[in-house]
């Protein structure tokens, strides 16, 4: 499993992440240029990634190349947020991006939506009206899916100061998206102003980061990655240097989100078939069904789902689908998980710490289905593992 620590020396931006990010991993560049360049319209150049420096440090730059700026015509903005997330949808993209981008998208959308209060299908981008800016969405989506399954985290955030220009006039940095999509980060004041931290920024780091105060990563450290901003910063670097861990230890740690509710009003037989229809719905790492007792001395039946954090909103929506309940609880949770690997049909292993092996046969992957057969086979197992 991997853990990647983003550290905001000069800032965080959209083209900084996505730069540092395929700095780090090169072999993620073939797979974020080719989703970026499909949600361009013709004509509108091309997604590219360059060399160069920023302050004394080499770093890469990503963005939009090949398009004439000066003809007025490469640019789109008051862009609806409905529009987006349809050309969004529309395009040839590798799996996961789309969900990814549309969420960062969401995200940014939601606080735009409270901050000038208007609905969500009434929210216009301006900031992020141009081409280039969707294409950080979009390449920050494709590197999201990419490392699905990966744990990130964020140093402390630049404060800048002073004004940004925006459509709405001048507004105080952070701007007020900003500082709403990332309430519950730590901030600093290193006493350069400026806008250091952009929304777009701001949204892919609400997504991707799931505990703002967790530590930095740890363990083997596999590589590291730099993106440059735009701006030039006085006595400092303008990048966001990119950590890339491998977790080390026997356990991998990863986040899971708990989803738990009780259902006091339905049939055994339909908490099995709910039971099995969750199961069964992407994202379910793991459900229990377990007795318990109510208020007034009710039976109940206690439910808890271990789903995948980014699964979360579709698992819950499911669980409203299938079970009488009237509300759900969420909450994420840390776990160590031992390295496991199916070495035959049937058994699994699992290495423990000490280089300990262990195995077991899965029941429902034995052949027979006497107790003498499924005895053999766990002996087998066990004896497979030694």
């Amino acid at each position: 499993m991997r853990r990647i620590h983003l550290d905001a020396v000069g800032g965080v931006a959209g083209d900084m992440f996505a730069a540092a990010m395929l700095d780090a991993l090169p072999e993620l560049r073939s797979r974020v240029l080719a989703d970026a360049a499909s949600v361009l319209p013709p004509h509108q150049g091309s997604p590219a990634v360059t060399e160069g420096q920023s302050g004394m440090l080499r770093a890469l730059r990503f963005g939009l190349a090949g398009h004439a700026t000066a003809s007025g015509h490469d640019h789109h903005h008051d862009t609806g947020f409905r529009e987006l997330v349809l050309r969004i949808e529309a395009a040839d993209l590798t799996a996961g991006t789309s969900r990814h981008a549309i969420a960062i998208l969401t995200r940014l959308a939601e606080v735009e939506a409270r901050i000038h209060d208007v609905p969500l299908d009434e929210v216009h981008f301006h900031e992020i009206g141009d081409w280039d800016s969707l294409l950080d969405v979009v390449a920050a989506g494709s590197i999201a899916a990419a490392l699905e399954g990966s744990v990130w985290s964020v140093s402390t955030l630049p404060l800048g100061g002073g004004l940004v220009r925006t459509q709405h006039g001048p507004l105080p940095v952070p701007a007020p998206a900003t500082a709403a999509l990332l309430e519950g980060f730590a901030w600093q004041d290193d006493g350069v102003a400026g806008e250091r931290v952009t929304p777009t920024g701001a949204a892919i780091l609400c997504h991707l980061v799931r505990d703002p105060a967790a530590a930095h990563g740890s363990g083997r450290l596999a590589a590291t990655g730099y993106g440059a901003g735009t701006r030039e910063l006085s006595g400092m670097a303008n990048v966001l240097r990119a950590l890339v861990f491998d977790e080390a230890g026997p356990a991998d740690a990863d986040t899971v989100t708990v989803i738990a509710f009780d259902i006091d009003d339905m049939t055994g037989e339909e908490i099995g078939t709910a039971a099995e229809r969750l199961r069964a719905t992407e994202g379910v790492l793991d459900l229990v069904v377990s007795p318990g007792q109510g208020k007034k001395h009710r039976p109940v039946h206690l439910v808890r789902l271990l789903v995948r954090p980014d699964a979360a909103e579709a698992v819950a929506e499911r669980c409203f689908a299938e079970t009488s309940t009237l509300g759900v609880r969420r909450r994420e949770e840390r776990r160590l998980v031992l390295p496991r690997e199916s070495a035959r049909p049937g058994v699994k292993t699992a290495r423990r710490p000490g280089g300990v092996v262990t195995a077991k046969a899965e029941s429902d992957g034995i052949a027979g289905d006497s107790l003498d057969a499924r005895r053999r086979a766990a002996r087998a197992a066990e004896d497979a593992a030694s």
